[in-house]
């Protein structure tokens, strides 16, 4: 899939942090993914008064990848409250690449990116499965 139509993920990304529950720190935070079969998944930050469990934006987009039928992450997109382009956090980008086909791309504050670039040298499912043997 190479025709990914970054406006309209943004455009979702934009729609999911108005749903964000931010009364703490009150930075919204909105992500959008194209999935292997073409459809949209997205999330928003969900705080919590106990700061440690407080939910990623993208936590809450894969916990929608699963409930609408699973699948692969192609292509993702996160915002800021202004809809400015947002970097995934350490965490976040091992969530995603858990998640992502093989060089999944990322709209990052630098351009396009795949996983593979702002996760290098990765630790995933395949190693887990190559221990196992």
């Amino acid at each position: 899939m190479t025709d990914i139509d970054w406006d309209e993920l943004r455009a979702a990304a934009t729609a999911a942090k108005e749903l964000a529950y931010v009364p703490y720190s009150r930075f919204k935070v909105g992500a959008a993914a194209l999935v292997s079969d073409g459809r949209i998944v997205s999330g928003c930050n969900i705080e919590n008064a106990s700061y440690g469990v407080t939910l990623c934006a993208e936590c809450s987009l894969v916990s929608d990848l699963f409930m609408s039928g699973g699948g692969k992450l192609v292509a993702f997109v996160c915002v800021d409250g202004q809809g400015a382009t947002l970097m995934p956090c350490g965490r976040c980008r091992q969530l995603l690449y858990e998640h992502a086909i093989p060089g999944m791309l990322l709209e990052t504050v630098s351009g396009i990116r795949t996983i593979d670039e702002v996760l290098p040298d990765a630790f995933g499912p395949r190693d887990l499965e190559e221990a196992a043997r």
